[in-house]
């Protein structure tokens, strides 16, 4: 009876040469397909050393089918985008960043082809052509989808990966003087004034004031209820929603100097529904930042403040009078609406005038206490 010859164990992979020359790897793949190494190499060392480190990913199960990163960039970060329940503000923003600093350099890119180094040179390209804020916010957004398509294992690891550059570091926004937030009242008319006392002694956010209504409005204690937000986008449209956190949703209690203002836009300017809105044009209609912009540019010159002073920055103003009249930390991010202290720390400034005060109040702590141990101090008796 004839023996029967043992059955030969399927090899890994195989090496041949090519009529060019040069070496192709081939291996046989979790999935039970023969497949080629996605190059071929100079020498026969290198074809069976790229097969031994391609068993080696396998054993580990570190291998990922190349033909799965074969998806166009461009496909998957819009429908990363569609696939997140983001706030109308934050949609736009993406779809932005995408549209003018991401997808010109990768839009025609499968996710497996980009690089690190494709990477690192679009980053310099992006901070010579639009600086360092703007660059930031894109980057974090381009590691953020490719980080998702890692987990969907349609690439091994995110080629992202230059440390901090994704960290803004933007310079201190600049604060009002007391003053100057009455000249900025003033310049911007009656209508309009409370918006600006509203912006630096809330201080509250443009899109909440622009979703307040007479409901969210007491005299007696004088407060603002923030419940809702309505943020503008850049197509002019109004979105009205939730505010930007949970901790957006607040009872702002305001300065008493600022009563007769209230009152006198209650009864001169808001809505005269029982649940209009609290801020309208003249027309009635919802205020707009392009028509808003032009009178806070004017009024801006008028109190003598520099170009760059945002409407936002009265948030800035507003935050640093709350600390400097004895505010906690979290007395400023109840008030401000914030979530975190990192934010919080963001709005709190100290000027030379700040920091003479504090030194003045460590002199009279000092004095004060010296004073005392030396009213203590036992006499010492005569001889």
């Amino acid at each position: 009876m004839a023996t029967r010859r043992p059955q030969r164990r399927r090899e890994f992979g195989t090496v041949r040469q090519l009529p060019s020359g040069r070496w192709q790897a081939r291996y046989w793949a979790p999935d039970g397909a023969r497949r080629n190494a996605p190059e071929t190499f100079g020498t026969k060392t290198d074809a069976q050393t790229w097969l031994t480190l391609t068993q080696a990913d396998i054993e580990r199960n570190d291998w990922i089918d190349p033909d799965v990163g074969a998806v166009n960039f461009e496909v998957y970060a819009l429908k990363w985008i569609e696939e997140r329940d983001l706030a109308a503000t934050t949609d736009e923003l993406y779809r932005r960043l995408l549209r003018l600093h991401i997808l010109p350099t990768f839009e025609r890119l499968e996710l497996d082809e980009i690089t690190p180094p494709g990477v690192r040179t679009w980053r310099a390209e992006r901070l010579k052509a639009t600086g360092a804020t703007t660059t930031a916010k894109s980057y974090r957004l381009l590691k953020a989808i490719l980080q998702t398509a890692t987990d969907d294992e349609l690439i091994r690891r995110n080629p992202c990966r230059i440390k901090g550059a994704g960290i803004e570091k933007p310079k201190e926004r600049p604060t009002a003087t007391v003053e100057q937030v009455d000249a900025l009242a003033d310049a911007m008319g009656p209508r309009w004034r409370l918006m600006v006392y509203f912006g630096a002694y809330g201080p509250m956010r443009p899109e909440e004031q622009a979703a307040l209504r007479r409901p969210d409005i007491t005299l007696d204690p004088l407060a603002a209820q923030v419940t809702e937000a309505a943020p503008e986008l850049c197509t002019g449209r109004r979105v009205e929603g939730d505010t930007k956190s949970a901790a957006g949703k607040r009872t702002i209690h305001l300065p008493a100097f600022l009563y007769m203002e209230v009152k006198r836009h209650l009864d001169w300017f808001a809505e005269k529904d029982p649940n209009g809105l609290l801020f309208v044009g003249e027309k009635g209609a919802p205020f707009r930042r392009s028509t808003f912009g032009r009178k806070w540019r004017r009024a801006r010159a008028a109190a003598g403040l520099p170009d760059g002073f945002r409407f936002y920055d009265l948030r800035h103003t507003g935050h640093t009078l709350s600390t400097q009249s004895g505010a906690t930390l979290k007395d400023t991010m109840v008030r401000a609406g914030q979530s975190s202290e990192k934010a919080a720390m963001i709005y709190q400034h100290s000027d030379d005038e700040r920091q003479q005060e504090v030194a003045a109040g460590i002199d009279a702590r000092v004095r004060a206490t010296r004073q005392r141990a030396a009213a203590e101090r036992p006499v010492a008796l005569e001889a």
